[in-house]
């Protein structure tokens, strides 16, 4: 009697029920029915609803079961299924297990098996185990077709061998294997991903001429990797060579040129992409509208990812988690929690559950904005919430704390994760590390790690890095070259930054000699020097008087390909003219802006106003001063000081005073110094007027000793003033005894204290007091 129930309907409700355990109960009980017996589609389909819900000990009884009820040879594609399963789920050895026990139960691969395992070992990585496979394939005489060289292709390109696969897909012919789009595309990503551009773009003209052409999904493969490194211009030159070749692109086209565009900032035009995308006929999809989102974020355009999302709603496209949480994010980050509380109340009104992802962000945005108790509170609530406290939760508060100095308090937040059966991971140590390493306390972030080390946790890079950046920035060399030799001990190799840290504390605290000795040591370990290593040993040698050897380094730079930057030449520049040689210095200037195309910055023109001014030369120094207006660096208090003590330096008082009241002018106030500089050159020229005016500007701006403001009667206070601010002067050296004697009787003439100050300078607004 046969069963009213067959394969197929069985097949059929598998396949569409959403509970894979629901539908194994049924896939059991039907066996019951009288006649009925399960077939290989079944089965099939039985293993791969387990397989991709995460069922894999029942998917494994299931493949068990089916062993011994259908013919072992005719397994394979079940195999193949089983062997993707794992691939996808990031299991690869089970994977391999799946494919070596395929002979064993009389179940001899094909090419087809050989392929599907290969290819999930060069997708994860591991490429020597991938070319085992592919050495057995050839051992047992099995054919090597199409797939099989494209796998082995993309395997070059993964391990940085372009040439290799075009060798490989040169001789694709000779074994009986046509050339086909997938290859080529394998090879030129591999090219562009080596920053071998002509030799990509030579292949890919050659493709086309051989009427070679790519598929929407292979080209989109192919882009994807030019607009992962940011080169948006190629694609498109890339793009148009395809359209004329029949190739419309879909919306991944678009969505990858969309996410190329807001990984090089470019959000405008990638705005504009979207915007054009229904001119294509094409409408954009969760995912578009979520990558312009999470671009905007990053450039902090909240408003305009809003806008977005709403034009997201309104288009009858549902934000999702990464949608919402992305936003919520974006304004915790610019400490604008408020709005994030508003994104979330909405977003939890059309449905959405916070997340672990959510509250990170708003435990983030609280502590950056100084709300302890509010984070601490939120934090609390969290399991009533249906959250779990995890350690990336745990860690964000303890960071927090961290950032507002609250260390004691970061360090009973991990007490009390072990009391909650949450175990501190190394990231947990490593921000408390930190925050007591910028407090200056290495002891305790030493003990620290010790007591991390003590509970079976190994420090790692960032560990030992924060600690020898705290020692070195203390100057404590000889604890710091002693984490290095811990690191070892642990297996942990130095890289750059700890490196960098060594060389920065050895030019402090050492001489040249160690410095170049350490960098010697570091290249030989295969560590290789970036600018900021270069702009270390241009301090060391600069600050050693070796200014030739240090003036090397500037071709090095090149001759390594990098390019100096401008911390290089404001180095240089500070060491020639340390050493006299401002000519040198000036050179030096010139040759940044015009050969290396570099602005210079405020502090690069201080160097050289303060140089020449040292030097008397208030003509270069006024030329630079006037070309900094027109080079869009203002002059700060700096260079006001560096101007003023130079004019006074040279007698040109008249320029020295002007000076004076143009910086307050701009809003600065002029340290004591600088007051007294030109104090005393008025009163040398017996300019008492000007003299008292600048004394009763001071009064006025507040710039005044704590005693004055001890005086509460107005009265008392506008005669006591002036006199209590010369005597404060004198007290601390900023203007001689001669200045003295004639400001304190000139402060108490009333026939000198007269406003010939203009309204302008007396309303000015204080931006710094140096």
């Amino acid at each position: 009697m046969s069963s009213a129930v067959l394969p197929k309907h069985v097949a059929a409700v598998v396949r569409h029920h959403r509970d894979p355990l629901r539908a194994l109960e049924m896939f059991n009980s039907v066996k019951k029915e009288d006649g009925y017996k399960h077939t290989l589609p079944t089965y099939r389909c039985m293993v791969e609803k387990l397989g991709y819900h995460g069922e894999f000990e029942a998917m494994e009884n299931i493949v068990a079961e089916m062993r011994e009820t259908i013919d072992n040879s005719l397994l394979e594609g079940v195999y193949v299924s089983v062997m993707r399963i794992y691939g996808k789920k990031k299991k690869i050895q089970e994977a391999v297990n799946v494919f070596e026990r395929m002979d064993f139960y009389n179940c001899e691969p094909k090419i087809y098996s050989y392929n599907v395992i290969m290819n999930i070992l060069v997708e994860n990585g591991y490429f020597n185990q991938a070319h085992k496979v592919y050495m057995r394939l050839k051992d047992k005489g099995i054919a090597p077709d199409v797939y099989t060289y494209t796998i082995r292709i993309k395997s070059f390109c993964r391990t940085s061998r372009p040439h290799a696969a075009l060798r490989l897909l040169n001789n694709m012919p000779t074994q009986g294997c046509e050339f086909n789009s997938v290859a080529y595309c394998t090879v030129i990503s591999g090219f562009y991903d080596g920053d071998f551009r002509t030799e990509a773009y030579e292949l890919f003209d050659q493709m086309l001429r051989l009427d070679i052409i790519p598929d929407v999904a292979t080209f989109n493969k192919l882009i994807h990797t030019l607009c992962k490194k940011g080169d948006i211009k190629e694609s498109e030159i890339l793009l148009n060579k395809v359209l004329k070749r029949g190739v419309l692109p879909n919306l991944i086209t678009f969505n990858i040129f969309i996410q190329g565009l807001c990984k090089k900032g470019l959000v405008d035009e990638a705005a504009r992409m979207l915007n054009g995308v229904a001119r294509e006929g094409l409408s954009p999809d969760v995912v578009t509208y979520n990558t312009l989102i999470c671009g905007l974020c990053k450039k902090s355009k909240m408003v305009e990812a809003e806008n977005y999302m709403n034009k997201m709603v309104n288009s009858g496209l549902k934000p999702d988690a990464f949608t919402y949480n992305t936003i919520v994010d974006g304004y915790c980050k610019l400490i604008l929690v408020q709005k994030a509380d508003k994104i979330l109340q909405d977003a939890v009104f059309r449905g959405f559950v916070p997340d672990e992802f959510t509250y990170c962000s708003l435990l983030y945005g609280l502590c950056e904005d100084g709300d302890i108790d509010r984070a601490m509170s939120l934090f609390n609530e969290l399991t009533e919430k249906g959250i779990k406290q995890s350690v990336i939760l745990y860690n964000t508060l303890i960071k927090g704390l961290c950032r507002q100095g609250l260390i004691l308090e970061a360090l009973q937040l991990m007490n009390e994760m072990q009391q909650s059966c949450c175990n501190p991971d190394i990231r947990t140590y490593n921000v408390i590390i930190n925050g007591l390493c910028k407090m200056r306390c290495l002891n305790d972030a030493t003990t620290l790690m010790n007591d991390a080390m003590a509970k079976g946790l190994l420090p790692d890079i960032f560990t030992f890095n924060t600690l020898i950046d705290g020692h070195c920035k203390q100057l404590k060399m000889s604890e710091a070259l002693e984490i290095v030799n811990i690191m070892w001990e642990h297996g942990v190799t130095p890289d750059l930054i700890t490196y960098n840290s060594i060389l920065d504390g050895l030019c402090k605290t050492s001489n040249s000699d160690n410095v170049m000795e350490t960098f010697k040591a570091m290249v030989e370990k295969g560590c290789k020097p970036n600018v900021i290593t270069y702009n270390i040993l241009i301090e060391s040698f600069c600050k050693a008087r070796k200014l030739a050897r240090a003036l090397e380094f500037l071709d090095e730079i090149q001759q390594n390909e990098m390019r100096p930057d401008i911390v290089t030449f404001g180095t240089l520049m500070d060491g020639f003219c340390e050493n006299g040689d401002l000519d040198e210095a000036y050179t030096l200037f010139i040759r940044m802006k015009k050969q290396y195309r570099l602005s210079p910055t405020s502090a690069t023109y201080n160097i050289l106003i303060d140089a020449f001014s040292e030097r008397l030369n208030m003509d270069m120094a006024a030329k630079l001063y006037n070309e900094m207006g027109d080079s869009g660096c203002p002059p700060d208090n700096y260079t006001f000081r560096c101007m003023i003590d130079g004019f006074c330096k040279t007698g040109n008082i008249d320029s020295g005073y002007s000076f004076l009241l143009k910086n307050i002018m701009k809003g600065f106030i002029p340290s004591l110094t600088t007051f007294g500089r030109v104090l005393n050159c008025l009163c040398v020229k017996h300019r008492l007027r000007e003299a008292v005016e600048i004394i009763y500007l001071m009064v006025r701006k507040g710039i005044v000793p704590e005693e004055v403001n001890t005086i509460f009667e107005t009265d008392k206070k506008e005669v006591a003033a002036p006199k209590i601010v010369v005597e404060n002067l004198l007290k601390k050296t900023h203007i001689t005894y001669y200045a003295y004697e004639l400001l304190h009787d000139a402060v108490r003439d009333k026939k000198l204290i007269k406003k010939n100050i203009p309204n302008e300078v007396l309303s000015g607004s204080a931006k710094a007091h140096s």
